[in-house]
């Protein structure tokens, strides 16, 4: 049985996100960034980093608005993302990018495969898997990875003026290694999630449609964070992937 300060704390988690991503989102409206991506980027990570994505944002995302860049360009100055920015926030920041297009793919094949159980099965659900869970990672994966490589290709393409091809292909190999990482991490945690600590300690079935799921959801993003950063330094420093 659930306890009820998990389901309040759930609840709690949740909003809190969705209030972090609101304000960022406002800000980003008002404020676009001069890399139109990130301002899908920095709400979605809001969802789940919420207050620490919020003081991201504020204290680097606003580096890289339109107007800030373009002023620097004019005056021909370090862009002021690149000159306010330590490394180690770089990494972060394409660690973001790539949790976001994680979040968001994970977000559509989950509640695709609650709403339509048969893609599960097509997926090897009791057939391969007896744990529907199994089958619906590999839908996971497949819509992270598609919006990964999106997400890259339209912050590559643009800086490196590549065409398209040739920009798919730079968006696959920069986001292929940070993607796996960092669904390893997520996967890792959802399973100690649904097999010990709700089934065997607590005696109940994580649900899509429940909160807790979500506030699961939340902190197997923070999992995934923490194994995709360390993928992301070696990216970056290859030149794989661009500093942002």
């Amino acid at each position: 049985m659930i306890p009820d300060w998990l389901h309040l704390l759930s609840i709690a988690a949740l909003g809190l996100g969705l209030l972090c991503a609101a304000a960022v989102l406002v800000d980003v409206l008002r404020h676009p960034q001069h890399m139109w991506i990130m301002g899908v980027v920095w709400p979605v990570v809001a969802l789940f980093g919420t207050a620490i994505a919020l003081w991201g944002y504020v204290a680097y995302g606003r580096l890289s608005t339109h107007r800030k860049m373009r002023r620097a360009l004019q005056r021909d100055e370090t862009p002021p993302n690149k000159a306010g920015t330590p490394f180690w926030i770089m990494v972060a920041k394409g660690t973001s990018h790539c949790g976001a297009g994680c979040t968001l793919g994970d977000i559509c094949a989950e509640w695709l495969a609650f709403a339509l159980p048969a893609v599960a099965v097509w997926l090897g659900w009791q057939s391969l898997f007896q744990e529907k869970m199994f089958a619906v990672w590999i839908l996971d994966f497949l819509f992270a990875y598609g919006f990964g490589v999106a997400f890259q290709y339209f912050t590559i393409a643009p800086m490196r003026g590549l065409g398209l091809w040739a920009g798919l292909a730079q968006a696959v190999k920069a986001d292929t290694l940070s993607l796996t990482a960092w669904q390893v991490g997520m996967y890792g945690f959802m399973a100690v999630a649904n097999f010990w600590i709700f089934r065997d300690l607590l005696g109940a079935t994580l649900e899509v449609a429940s909160p807790e799921f979500w506030f699961m959801m939340q902190i197997a993003m923070l999992f995934g964070f923490a194994t995709a950063y360390p993928v992301n330094w070696w990216l970056l420093r290859a030149g794989i992937k661009e500093e942002m």
